[in-house]
């Protein structure tokens, strides 16, 4: 038999953990030092089911992150299909994501499902054969954002299901990639990008088809092309707020390669292994140690994101042998206060400046 724990518990009666933690508290006092979590024996569980008895009205939300149950134990109280990897719950407005990428592989699913580095979370829609359609679970999810609809996303493996967390449809909301059905026909996936709410991504396995690394790799740089994008070429229509990637910054990024180049001082690649995923700079200067994020414009949101990922970067790139150093690009010059905010955190700006750039220093 399995032990009974306040996650159980709580699941079974409908209510908040902290309230089955309270009685247990009132009965009991704390745990000892040596114990991390409650694992109640027969009469125990008794005494907290006494009390929870009266309790009323719709069920409140149990699962605390981490917590691993059964998953039937969770359609028991929320309702939903037992089966599949979308679960609309019929007394509450959540949607359940079950990701199991290993076990969907028959399907296609582990080719684009996973942790992204950016701590999105991509998730194959539902279709085990043919094109996916925008029905059932996937309209669900594709509307979850308008209708204030809460994804919860577990991390399964039958019998049981670990609770990730609280999750959104991120911008855009999906986007379209080809998977093999279990014919090894290729069809059109969904592809949903999630984003967290309240969860730790910590517990989903990253996307399959990223390179594993235990350090940071150096590569060789090619300046980018628009033909690095892909896009559907059938002429299905994405979903609104569908990202629309900018020449402008390919370009930024081509001419200070070529600039860079000619002052001998060559980009490369930079591929930093963080949580299980992969982040990578738009270029790494090996002999300046610059890591370099481009934004297309110089607007205060753009700059403002720019500095977090700098940041970021450099953080993350501890374990390299040299020094680093963040650089943002943008194709001029920056609002004065931003400038000063860069400087201050030790980021160097590089500006378009005519037909070369120039480097203002921190």
């Amino acid at each position: 038999m399995e032990p009974t724990t306040p996650a159980t518990l709580a699941l079974e009666y409908g209510v908040p953990q902290k309230r089955v933690r309270d009685i247990l508290r009132s009965l009991y006092g704390t745990l000892p030092d040596d114990r991390t979590r409650w694992v109640l024996d027969d009469f125990q569980t008794e005494e907290v089911r006494s009390r929870l008895d009266s309790h009323e009205g719709p069920p409140e939300w149990a699962l605390e992150i981490g917590d691993k149950v059964r998953r039937r134990a969770i359609h028991r109280q929320y309702g939903g299909g037992q089966q599949g990897g979308i679960s609309t719950s019929r007394k509450t407005s959540d949607i359940f994501i079950f990701t199991n990428p290993a076990r969907g592989s028959r399907y296609g699913y582990d080719l684009h499902e996973g942790l992204q580095a950016d701590g999105s979370f991509a998730y194959t829609g539902e279709g085990q054969s043919g094109d996916q359609e925008f029905t059932h679970g996937n309209r669900a999810l594709l509307n979850a954002a308008d209708e204030g609809r809460i994804v919860r996303v577990f991390s399964a493996k039958s019998p049981y299901a670990t609770y990730v967390g609280a999750f959104t449809t991120g911008d855009p909301v999906c986007t379209f990639q080809e998977i093999p059905g279990e014919d090894g026909i290729l069809r059109r996936a969904i592809v949903f990008n999630l984003v967290p709410l309240d969860a730790s991504t910590s517990l989903l396995s990253p996307n399959s088809g990223q390179l594993r690394m235990l350090k940071p790799q150096v590569a060789r740089w090619d300046p980018p092309d628009a033909s690095d994008v892909s896009v559907p070429a059938d002429g299905t229509q994405l979903p609104p707020g569908d990202r629309v990637v900018s020449r402008v910054e390919f370009q930024l990024q081509a001419d200070f390669g070529r600039w860079l180049e000619e002052r001998g001082t060559p980009p490369s690649r930079l591929r930093l292994p963080v949580a299980g995923t992969i982040i990578e700079p738009d270029m790494y200067v090996e002999s300046e140690g610059w890591l370099v994020e481009a934004k297309k414009s110089t607007g205060r949101e753009y700059v403002r994101m720019a500095i977090g990922q700098v940041l970021d970067y450099v953080n993350n790139a501890r374990a390299l042998e040299t020094v680093t150093t963040p650089m943002i690009l943008l194709p001029g010059r920056a609002e004065p206060d931003l400038m000063g905010l860069s400087a201050d955190l030790g980021i160097t700006l590089a500006a378009r400046h005519g037909d070369s750039f120039e480097l203002v220093r921190p």
